[in-house]
């Protein structure tokens, strides 16, 4: 039996959950929402700040300015699947076990007694959003994924790639993540689950992991990138889907130069894959081979999978990608934290991060080259925060930031993370915090896995226009995804665009971009109904 026939079977094997896709916590009445057969449609005015400098007085001016933007969302979610890369690794196995276990109410007894599964630590699945006031003004709250309708996991059809083929049942008790009552309640079913092969470059990924690699492509980059496409392609029929979205879920490749006449544009890029150039790395081929058949594809790990030709590419075919990193753990507290101080008027001086973990991405990064993709990701994430206060920083100055990270096998997948910070205060004063995180690594990321594969699928089935009387097309936002950067480390965004990595900043974007497609303005914690009684 094949690998897409074994994916198949077992994804269909339960679906006695009933389907959860689509479900909407409310109706907007307001004469800019209209709600159709297959869509809502809304009239939205987007209000922003335009800021300039008077020539002789040097004084700034600040504008008020509306632009009318028009959004349409379908609302048919249809039938999605979801194909990693890396699926045996503890990522992709972590995520397949728990929404199986989520899907069928699978629970499992632990020494405090029986635990039901969950998906905390998704902010889609397990966080509110304040909808407005009630008619006492009392705060009404929705779930997340109930302001616009998206996609339930439980609802997901899971396939994917793996360099080792171990079953999905096997390689899950390889990485030693899950408790063991719920790992022999999903191992028959996860049994049933082979991983396609994958592609191997050991150039790439750390000399250790050439042990792992008994299921690989062989042929020409340009045979593997036809052969990803046939992939993608049998999976979706064989399973009737209407959207597949590709994740990196694998290892930490090492970064990929960027060279004039190889990656720069979308025809060298493919013209390289065609002649094998050495510089084409695997996950810019799963990359472009997404693209091609119109799948988004999105980047969990580190390294610099979406070069110049890939955004390109996705540019031309009008398809979605979005990296890098999974912000999990360390990193997202740091992006709270760091914000936090800077927004107190508190000034950090220096931020020395160490961890050490050890399970297989600790064993890749234990490797120079592809440690210092992550530590390229984990360092800019405080840049937009030093950069927005100038009464802290001068010009160029930027705090010292330093990171490490140990390979230390006996503690698995429960990483220790230990950061200090050194800020100055009131006076020249200084002050230190220490912060001690257990973080459990497959945890924390695989819930993100989730939360991104969600996201962009509905932004699939989004468009929009500025003011119709001029612009007749409704067209899809823009081919890089800065939409997901609450969920990563280092987020990519459409060139000529600023970063953030603010956490609560980002949130508030996604939060804001789904009521504006139901024609709700944006939130704010102005809260005049209390402070400016009537």
């Amino acid at each position: 039996m094949s690998p897409i026939s074994n994916v198949n079977q077992a994804n269909h094997a339960s679906d006695n959950a009933g389907t959860a896709s689509g479900a909407t916590a409310f109706k907007v009445d307001s004469p800019n929402v209209r709600y159709g057969a297959d869509g809502i449609e809304s009239d939205y005015l987007y209000d922003t700040t335009v800021v300039s400098r008077d020539s002789e007085s040097g004084q700034l001016k600040a504008k008020p300015t509306k632009v009318h933007y028009q959004f349409k969302t379908k609302t048919n979610v249809g039938r999605v699947g979801l194909m990693m890369v890396g699926w045996g690794g503890n990522n992709g196995t972590t995520v397949t076990a728990s929404i199986l276990a989520n899907r069928k109410s699978i629970s499992w007894e632990t020494r405090k007694g029986t635990q039901q599964p969950n998906y905390f630590g998704s902010l889609m699945m397990a966080s509110t959003v304040k909808l407005g006031v009630d008619e006492s003004l009392k705060d009404v709250y929705v779930p997340f994924n109930q302001v616009v309708p998206m996609v339930h996991p439980n609802d997901v059809v899971i396939g994917g790639w793996d360099i080792s083929g171990l079953s999905i049942g096997d390689a899950m008790r390889r990485a030693q993540v899950l408790p063991v009552d719920l790992q022999r309640q999903v191992y028959d079913e996860l049994h049933q689950l082979k991983p396609l092969p994958s592609v191997y470059y050991p150039d790439f990924i750390a000399a250790n992991q050439g042990e792992r690699a008994d299921n690989t492509l062989g042929g020409t980059k340009q045979e593997q990138l036809e052969q990803l496409r046939k992939d993608i392609r049998d999976f979706k029929e064989a399973n009737q889907l209407d959207r597949v979205i590709v994740m990196w879920t694998a290892n930490t490749e090492r970064y990929a130069d960027l060279l004039a006449g190889v990656n720069d544009t979308a025809d060298n890029l493919l013209q390289s894959i065609a002649q094998g150039h050495d510089e084409i790395a695997p996950s810019t081929l799963f990359a472009a081979a997404s693209i091609l058949e119109g799948a988004p594809f999105i980047n969990g790990s580190p390294q610099n999978t979406l070069v110049p030709g890939i955004i390109e590419l996705a540019e031309r075919e009008r398809s979605f990608v979005g990296g890098d990193d999974f912000k999990s753990g360390q990193t997202k507290i740091k992006s709270v934290l760091a914000e936090f101080l800077v927004n107190a008027g508190i000034k950090p001086l220096a931020i020395t991060s160490y961890n050490h973990l050890g399970n297989n991405d600790g064993r890749n990064l234990s490797a120079p080259a592809q440690f210092r993709s992550k530590e390229i990701s984990k360092s800019s994430v405080v840049d937009d925060m030093v950069s927005a206060n100038n009464l802290l920083y001068g010009k160029g100055e930027h705090p010292d930031h330093t990171i490490v990270i140990k390979y230390v096998p006996s503690v698995g997948d429960s990483k220790r993370a230990l950061d200090e910070y050194v800020n100055e205060i009131f006076m020249g004063g200084l002050n230190t915090i220490s912060i001690y995180n257990t973080c459990e690594d497959s945890l924390l990321a695989s819930p993100l896995i989730i939360d991104l594969f969600m996201m962009t699928e509905l932004m699939t089935r989004v468009s929009y226009r500025v003011n119709s009387e001029t612009q007749d097309e409704w067209l899809p936002f823009h081919s890089v995804l800065s939409i997901l950067s609450y969920m990563l480390k280092a987020p990519v965004v459409p060139p000529n665009t600023p970063i953030v990595n603010a956490q609560a900043k980002q949130r508030m974007a996604m939060e804001n971009i789904l009521r504006a497609f139901v024609g709700l303005p944006p939130n704010n914690e102005m809260q005049l109904e209390h402070k400016a009684f009537h």
